[in-house]
Formats: C-alpha cells, sequence, structure tokens
C-alpha cells in the first residue's frame, strides 16, 4: 500500500478517527458494577485528554513531551487506581488512553530524536501501555485478575508492534535522508564538471584578449582599453565560477550542454516532448535572449526545464505544457506550466515520494538562484527558476 498517496492517507485518517470515536464509546458506555462510583468515570476523562495531547495541531510541544505527558499521566492513574480505589469502582480500564498510548509509542520511536532519548520515552510509554489493564486487576476476583492479566499480554504483543512500526518509519525516514544526501551530491559532481569547463573557457579567452592586446599595443593602441575591460570582466566572471567550484567536486562522466547552446537546446528539449507527449509550447523572451549569463546558469537553465518535463511525462502524462523564459537587468525567469492531469497520478518528483525537485533545487541554489514548485489553482503544477544575469557589456543592447 502506498502510505503517501493522499487518497489513502485520507481513508487512514478517517479510520484513525473512527476507531478513536469508538475506543471513546466503549469507555462511556461499558458496563459498571452497581456500586461504582466516580472514579468509574476517570478512564472516561482521561481518554479525551491523552486524545488531545495526540490530536493537538501544532509542533509545540514536542512528541516526547506529549509522549512523556501522557504516559506519566496514565502511570499515576494506575497507580492511583491500586492505592486508592477498589478496582470493581472501573467499568473499563482506559480503550481510549490505551489506543493513544500505542500511536504516541509508533511517533516517538519514529521521530524522536537521538537514540537515549528515544529508547527512554519509548519504555515510559511500554510501560504505562502495558500496565494500564492492570487497573482491572483485583486478587479477590479470579476471573478479573485473569482478564486483566490476558489484557496486558495483550497489550505487550500490541505495544511490540507499535515500536516495529516506529522502528521501520525511522529506517525510511534515514534511508529518504540518504537518498538526498546522494542526490544532492550527484548535483554537486555534475555542476563541478561544469563549473570547470567553463573556467577554462574564461581562462582561454583572457589569453586569447592578453595576446591580441600585446599584438595591438603599437599598431592601435586605442583597442587596447576594451581588450583590457574584456579581460577584467571575464577574470571577475571566472573568479565567481571557481568559488561555486570550490564547493563540489568534479566528475569525469558528464556531458553537458555548450556555452550560448541553451536557447537551441531548450527548443529541441521541448520538440522532442511534443512528439511523445501532449502539446508543448516555448516562449523565449527577447529580453531573455539578450541577457548575458554565466556558462553554469545555462546549463541550470537546461536543467531545469529537463527535470520540469520528466516530471510531466511521469506524473501527468497528456497534459499541456507550456515553457515560458523572460529576463530583467537582474534576473532571468524560467516558467514550466502543465495543465492538470487526465487522470490522478501520484505527487511530483520533489515530494515526499521522490528526488528530483531536492537534486534541482541543490543545482540552481549553487550558481545563487532560487526555485519554487507548486500545485496550481486548477490541478496543473508549475516549476519557476529564477538565476542570475551578468552585467551588460557597455555598448551592448542588453
Amino acid at each position: 500500500m502506498n502510505f503517501e498517496n493522499p487518497l489513502v492517507r485520507r481513508v487512514l485518517i478517517v479510520a484513525g478517527w473512527i476507531i478513536l470515536g469508538l475506543a471513546g464509546l466503549v469507555d462511556v458506555f461499558a458496563g459498571k458494577p452497581p456500586d461504582y462510583s466516580w472514579t468509574s468515570e476517570l478512564p472516561v476523562v482521561s481518554g479525551p485528554l491523552a486524545c488531545l495531547a495526540l490530536l493537538w495541531p501544532r509542533h509545540r510541544p514536542s512528541v516526547q513531551v506529549r509522549a512523556v505527558l501522557v504516559a506519566g499521566g496514565s502511570l499515576l492513574l494506575t497507580v492511583g487506581s491500586a492505592v486508592f480505589t477498589s478496582p470493581l469502582d472501573f467499568g473499563t480500564w482506559g480503550v481510549l488512553e490505551s489506543i493513544v498510548l500505542l500511536v504516541l509509542l509508533s511517533r516517538a520511536v519514529g521521530a524522536v530524536p537521538g537514540p537515549r532519548t528515544t529508547a527512554v520515552v519509548a519504555t515510559v510509554l511500554t510501560v504505562a501501555a502495558i500496565a494500564i489493564p492492570l487497573r482491572l486487576f483485583d486478587p479477590d476476583y479470579v476471573n478479573r485478575s485473569d482478564t486483566a492479566v490476558t489484557l496486558s499480554l495483550l497489550m505487550t504483543l500490541a505495544a511490540g508492534t507499535a515500536v516495529a512500526w516506529g522502528l521501520r518509519t525511522r529506517l525510511l525516514e534515514r534511508q529518504r535522508a540518504r537518498d538526498i544526501a546522494a542526490v544532492r551530491q550527484r548535483q554537486r559532481l555534475e555542476l563541478a564538471h561544469d563549473l570547470h569547463d567553463f573556467v577554462a573557457h574564461h581562462v582561454t579567452g583572457i589569453i586569447v584578449q592578453a595576446n591580441a592586446a600585446l599584438t595591438l599595443q603599437h599598431t592601435a593602441p586605442e583597442q587596447i582599453t576594451p581588450l583590457l575591460e574584456n579581460i577584467t570582466r571575464s577574470g571577475s566572471e571566472a573568479l565567481d565560477s571557481m568559488r561555486r567550484l570550490v564547493r563540489v567536486l568534479r566528475e569525469d562522466a558528464h556531458a553537458g550542454i555548450r556555452p550560448g547552446e541553451v536557447w537551441a537546446e531548450l527548443a529541441r528539449l521541448v520538440s522532442a516532448f511534443s512528439a511523445d507527449e501532449a502539446e508543448a509550447q516555448l516562449h523565449v523572451a527577447a529580453a531573455a535572449r539578450e541577457a548575458r549569463l554565466a556558462p553554469e546558469v545555462e546549463t541550470s537553465v537546461h536543467r531545469v526545464v529537463q527535470e520540469a518535463l520528466t516530471n510531466v511525462r511521469r506524473h501527468a502524462p497528456g497534459a499541456a505544457v507550456a515553457v515560458r523564459v523572460d529576463a530583467d537587468r537582474h534576473r532571468l525567469r524560467v516558467e514550466v506550466l502543465n495543465t492538470a492531469p487526465a487522470a490522478r497520478h501520484p505527487a511530483p518528483v520533489g515530494g515526499r515520494g521522490g528526488f528530483g525537485l531536492v537534486g534541482l533545487r541543490e543545482r540552481v541554489e549553487a550558481v545563487e538562484g532560487t526555485l519554487t514548485a507548486a500545485l496550481t489553482d486548477d490541478g496543473g503544477w508549475r516549476v519557476v527558476a529564477a538565476l542570475p544575469v551578468l552585467a551588460a557589456v557597455a555598448g551592448s543592447p542588453a
């Protein structure tokens, strides 16, 4: 069963509410002996209070604080029922409270940071869950005591199941963290190779212009100043690329696009997508074509569109796609927008079930850009990247 599917999650949430409601009704209407006192109503109160701590919508207090509060209160009530009241005073041991303890145990094992803290919190919850049926224990009534012991054994099995489920959740989160780290590292490696090539491109241009300046210093000295300005600008751009390069490692096996070919590559990407899928349109504004982009930004533009089209093909087959690129003096804006899919599909990569947008965001942020991705009002999907633009060369139209 795919627990990341929104429909499955909604069904599970509704089922959970139904179970909690039925457990609360059992506590309220369970048979009580004729001579029961007000203490028989304690499980009716403790259950909803524990449920409130479980379902409190805010992140504060944390899971471990809620777990300790509920477990501590449950243990106090169990001890109090044995010391200060007669077991016959209780109609039930607290069914709703028991379920909340098990759910909190599973959550604590799966979410509490630190193994020692997790072990302490899980131990307290387990003891509270196993002990709660012992509120019914009475040495004067053998059947009642046998029932209490049997229920405690069942709670032991249930607690073990809750711990196992929490460990499963914890392992899945760790695996997800490792997968995200691997995706980010792969993006760093690919970007490092690109940056290495781009820095070499900058340095080659500097050398060529320096040699031209040496050649013209006697024959055309008036042309030396523009060459020196270009050398300065190329050196600054190379330094910017180098600053990014030192943050990543190099990967040998990678083939990126060549500088200056980004718009032709985008046209090929969109054309190939249209041949296989529904209609796709590409619009590159004149301001974007005239903008000066660092080579690593060009490859990031290509990667944004490539990943977005891959997501559409995977999660929204048949949807119409529009790719728009525009620019102002400071930023290049790349938007990939698709309509709603004809049939319901899992969430796009980059949600909890995938890592495509995780690596893409890593790449875009590495070149000092930003990336956003979200559902549209009509059920489609929009990916928007804002990337830096280099300053215009003096005398150019950009």
